[in-house]
C-alpha cells in the first residue's frame, strides 16, 4: 500500500532530520556544571530527548527519565533560561543530518510536495539550524513547541499546519521517529510514517501504529514517488 493524493510533507527534526543530540547533551552538561550538579553521557540525555526543552531540562534536574514531581518551579525556570542560552551558542557545533536526508528532501520538493517542520523544539532555534546544516529554501513553514498553546502528541500543531497550509488533513502525511509524531498525527485523524531510529525512549515506533514504518530516510522517495 502507497499514501495516496498526498500534498504536504509535515516533517518532525529533532529524530527525524537532525541528530541534535550531542548538542543538546553539550548544552544540558554545561546547565548542569553551572548549577553545581553532576553531568551526564551524551548517550543517557539522547534518551531523554523528544518532548521539548523544559521536559528536557526537568529530565536533567531529575537525573531520570521519569521527572521529579518535587522540583521546585523556580529552579526549573533558572536552569531552563540556562540552558537555552548555552543551546542558542552551539545549535550546529555536533549535529547532523542524518543520512541521505538532504538529497531525499529535495528530491520530494522536486516531486511537486510542500514541506514543513512541526516540532517541539522551541521555534527560535528551528531555521538556525535549518540554515546551519544547509536545508534552507526546501521549507515553507515551520511550527515549534511555543508556537502553539499546545504541542505534540496534541493535534494542535498538526491542524495549524494544514490551516496555514491550506491543505485538507487528508492530503497531508506527518513523518517522524517518536510516539508524539504518531500520536499527533492519529489524533488529527492523519496518515503517518514513523521511523525505527532517532530517539522514542528505547521503544519499537510500531507500538504505535504508523501507517508506514521506514528504517531509513532514503526509503521515503520510492514510497512517495509512487503518490
Amino acid at each position: 500500500m502507497f499514501p495516496e493524493n498526498k500534498k504536504a510533507l509535515l516533517f518532525d527534526l529533532d529524530g527525524t532530520l537532525v541528530d541534535s543530540a550531542p548538542d543538546l547533551a553539550l548544552a544540558i552538561n554545561q546547565m548542569l556544571t553551572e548549577l553545581h550538579l553532576s553531568t551526564f553521557p551524551q548517550d543517557t540525555i539522547r534518551s531523554w530527548v523528544g518532548n521539548g526543552a523544559q521536559t528536557l531540562v526537568e529530565r536533567a534536574l531529575s537525573g531520570s527519565v521519569t521527572i521529579d514531581n518535587q522540583l521546585d518551579p523556580a529552579r526549573v525556570n533558572q536552569a531552563l533560561s540556562i540552558f537555552l542560552s548555552a543551546y542558542r551558542q552551539c545549535l550546529c557545533e555536533e549535529s547532523t543530518l542524518y543520512p541521505e536526508v538532504k538529497e531525499t528532501l529535495v528530491a520530494l520538493k522536486g516531486l511537486g510536495y510542500r514541506l514543513a517542520v512541526v516540532t517541539n523544539k522551541p521555534a527560535q532555534f528551528i531555521e538556525p539550524i535549518i540554515d546551519g546544516l544547509g536545508l534552507n529554501g526546501l521549507f515553507e513553514l515551520f511550527i515549534g513547541g511555543d508556537s502553539l498553546a499546545e504541542r505534540k502528541p496534541h493535534p494542535l500543531p498538526i491542524y495549524h499546519a494544514c490551516q496555514q497550509l491550506a491543505v485538507n488533513i487528508e492530503l497531508c502525511l506527518m513523518i517522524g521517529d517518536s510516539k508524539n509524531d504518531i500520536l499527533a498525527a492519529k489524533a488529527a485523524k492523519m496518515d503517518s510514517v514513523g521511523f525505527t531510529y532517532g530517539y522514542n525512549y528505547g521503544e519499537d515506533i510500531a507500538i504505535y501504529h504508523p501507517e508506514w514504518r521506514l528504517e531509513h530516510f532514503s526509503a521515503l522517495l520510492p514510497l512517495l514517488a509512487k503518490n
